[in-house]
C-alpha cells in the first residue's frame, strides 16, 4: 500500500527518503534518515523498529547496508509481511520484500538509490521512479518529489494516494527538509507547495540562521 525511495547524493553526501500511500500519515512510520549515516524506509506491515535499529547499526561504518538489513530481519518473526530499503554512507543499498507482501510488491536497487512498493497498481511503478530520479535536475528534495510523481503517474498505490512525506538530511542532526501531507486528496501537490514555501526568503533566511555543529553560536 506504499511506494518509497531512499537515496544518497554522491556530491553532497546528503540522504533523502520519500514515500506515498493510500492511507494516512505515511510520514509517521515509513521514512527515516540520519546525517552522515544513511536512510531507511520500512513499510508493508510496517515495523518501524527496523529504521531505529538499522540507523543505530549504520552509525558504525563497519556495518554495510546489506549486513544491517539482515540483522534487523533476523530479529523479526513477522518479516515475511515487511518491506525495507536501505542506503548507507557509501551509497551501498539493500532491499527486502517479504513473500507475504502480496501482488505487485517488490524493490529495485542500484548504487545510491533504492525504491520499493507494495499494493502497486502495476509493475511499472518502481522502474518509473528510478528513471525519473536519475533524469531529474535540481537538488535532492526536488528529485525525490519527481520520483514520487513518476510513481503516481505509472499507477502508484492501487487505491490512490492520500498521504506523502519527504525528508532530506545534510550535515546536521535535524533535517534540512521534513515535509508531510498527512491526509489529502492531492498529497504530492501539497508537498510541492510546502517545498516552495520553505525555500521562500522568509523561512529560508530563518533556517540559514539557526545553530549548526560548525556554528553553534548563531542567534
Amino acid at each position: 500500500m506504499t511506494f518509497s525511495i531512499v537515496a544518497r547524493d554522491p556530491h553532497s553526501g546528503a540522504f533523502g527518503v520519500a514515500c506515498a500511500t493510500g492511507g494516512p500519515v505515511v510520514g509517521s512510520l515509513v521514512p527515516h534518515a540520519a546525517a552522515g549515516v544513511g536512510a531507511i524506509a520500512t513499510q508493508g506491515n510496517t515495523n518501524a523498529l527496523y529504521a531505529f535499529d538499522g540507523l543505530a547499526l549504520l552509525a558504525d561504518p563497519r556495518n554495510p547496508a546489506e549486513a544491517v538489513l539482515q540483522q534487523v530481519l533476523d530479529g523479526d518473526a513477522g518479516r515475511d509481511r515487511r518491506q525495507c530499503i536501505i542506503v548507507d554512507r557509501e551509497g551501498r543499498t539493500a532491499a527486502w520484500t517479504g513473500p507475504a507482501c502480496g501482488r505487485h510488491a517488490g524493490a529495485l536497487t542500484e548504487a545510491g538509490l533504492a525504491v520499493a512498493g507494495n499494493m502497486l497498481a502495476t509493475d511499472a511503478v518502481l522502474g518509473a521512479m528510478v528513471a525519473a530520479y536519475r533524469q531529474a535536475p535540481g537538488e535532492l528534495g526536488d528529485r525525490l518529489l519527481v520520483a514520487l510523481r513518476a510513481g503516481e503517474a505509472a499507477g502508484g498505490d492501487e487505491r490512490g494516494i492520500r498521504s506523502a512525506a519527504l525528508k532530506v538530511y545534510t550535515t546536521e542532526p535535524y533535517p534540512a527538509l521534513d515535509l508531510r501531507a498527512d491526509w489529502s486528496l492531492r498529497p504530492l501537490d501539497d508537498l510541492a507547495s510546502t517545498l516552495e514555501a520553505v525555500r521562500a526568503p522568509g523561512y529560508a533566511d530563518f533556517f540559514e540562521s539557526i545553530p549548526t555543529r560548525a556554528q553553534p553560536g548563531r542567534r
